[in-house]
């Protein structure tokens, strides 16, 4: 289909870009690999799209004060690629390599990503495990959220009009940190009908440190304590992983669609949670 008549922008700096954001009606583009297949069904109707693509200040990665700063237009092949998330931050570039195709990971960004809010997709996860947080700008100013709050339900994040992603902030990782994302892939689309990121630390034979992220499995991806408190303190065996994973998907709404039925969802997350810590444990050091 052919989308409906839209005025189109392409600012070179970002205070272009926010002035033109400024009066509410216009929609970023920003990789365009979700807004693009709406707009052509006509489910996206914005009159102003704004192509944030040559705004250097949003690009980029360093390393700045115990933080990774990944630029909001960074593409999931930058984020795979770079050696400095590998280096610092492994398990954001394993999620970012299992993204999608080739094709949607050379144009596709976090920020886009993240902005979408797609309970499927793959970033949230990661970034809940990794404690992130979202720097947000507009033309009236700046505010930093932590990815939980920013993250508010299915296709519905924190933005508020005139607001862009800038940036996405995450912890510089801990050498002795093991780290997976293990997901059950939708073949056609490359989404996670779920997915499970897990960050472990081991001390004395003894886990010390657990985070879990889970996506594809609710309305919106979380971090599941539950899992995190039975892993802590064991010894982190077969059994323990497999006692830790069955509570992932207790008292969870979980999503129901042509792809899985909700207990299949349940199901599948207990399993891929399980694949997730047992990987991550195996990486410990």
């Amino acid at each position: 289909m052919i989308p409906q008549n839209f005025e189109y922008s392409s600012p070179s700096n970002l205070n272009e870009a926010l002035a033109l954001l400024a009066n509410g009606d216009a929609k970023v583009l920003a990789g365009g690999m979700s807004l693009i297949p709406l707009m052509k069904l006509r489910l996206a109707a914005p009159e102003r799209l704004v192509d944030l693509g040559r705004v250097a200040d949003l690009k980029g990665i360093r390393e700045d004060g115990g933080n990774l700063h990944i630029g909001s237009m960074a593409t999931h092949y930058d984020i795979e690629s770079s050696a400095l998330v590998h280096g610092r931050c492994p398990l954001l570039a394993e999620a970012a390599s299992n993204i999608g195709d080739v094709q949607v990971r050379n144009m596709g960004t976090i920020g886009g990503s993240i902005a979408h809010a797609d309970p499927a997709a793959d970033y949230p996860a990661s970034l809940l495990a990794l404690e992130a947080k979202v720097r947000i700008t507009s033309a009236k100013g700046e505010r930093t959220l932590p990815i939980d709050q920013f993250l508010v339900d299915a296709l519905t994040s924190a933005l508020e009009p005139g607001e862009i992603v800038r940036e996405v902030i995450v912890p510089v990782e801990s050498a002795a940190t093991g780290i997976s994302y293990q997901k059950m892939v939708q073949p056609a689309s490359g989404f996670a009908i779920v997915g499970a990121a897990v960050r472990v630390r081991k001390s004395g034979g003894k886990v010390t440190f657990a985070r879990v992220g889970i996506t594809g499995l609710a309305a919106k991806a979380f971090r599941s304590t539950a899992v995190e408190k039975l892993l802590e303190t064991t010894a982190g065996s077969a059994a323990d992983i497999q006692k830790a994973a069955a509570v992932v998907s207790d008292n969870v709404d979980a999503n129901s669609d042509l792809h899985a039925s909700a207990d299949y969802r349940r199901q599948m997350a207990r399993v891929y949670t399980a694949r997730a810590l047992a990987q991550a444990l195996s990486r410990t050091s």
